[in-house]
């Protein structure tokens, strides 16, 4: 994949404001609106653009518990299965397959603390996992896209 000087500004510009309007990234990149959404179409179908979303501030939607775990499976030929149980626990926000201690991690956010004695115990240890580490995020000082470089 291929991106040229226009592509990655623009791909800069919507990691900035993912609410940027076409004409307002037509206007800064110096091309015609129409040139800036044939470009947006072509970075969506080539799959580099995935979609767009609203971001939550988690605490402020009741959920002041981040939490990472790390999982160790009783069986690695279970990857499939365990990340199906997975996928049915609407708390856990993340999956990575890893190297190192842990076939996968995963990010979590609870209510609390309780809430997230919870998951673990009544959610993620019955799915098959031969252990699990638990780190709980006291504060989050960088999030942000991946910068495009030119």
């Amino acid at each position: 994949m291929n991106l040229d000087e226009l592509d990655k500004k623009m791909l800069n510009l919507i990691a900035a404001d993912a609410r940027i309007p076409f004409l307002e990234i037509a206007r800064k990149c110096n091309v015609s609106g129409a040139a800036i959404h044939q470009r947006m179409q072509k970075l969506q179908q080539m799959g580099i653009i995935k979609g767009s979303q609203y971001v939550f501030e988690p605490e402020k939607v009741g959920n002041g518990t981040c939490a990472f775990v790390g999982i160790l499976l009783r069986d690695p030929s279970d990857s499939d299965r365990v990340l199906a149980g997975l996928m049915k626990i609407p708390e856990i926000v993340e999956c990575h397959y890893t190297t190192g201690n842990y076939d996968m991690f995963v990010k979590i956010y609870a209510h609390d603390n309780a809430h997230l004695l919870s998951i673990i115990h009544d959610k993620l240890q019955p799915i098959g996992i031969q252990r699990s580490e638990t780190m709980i995020s006291f504060h989050e000082p960088i999030h942000r896209q991946m910068p495009i470089y030119a």
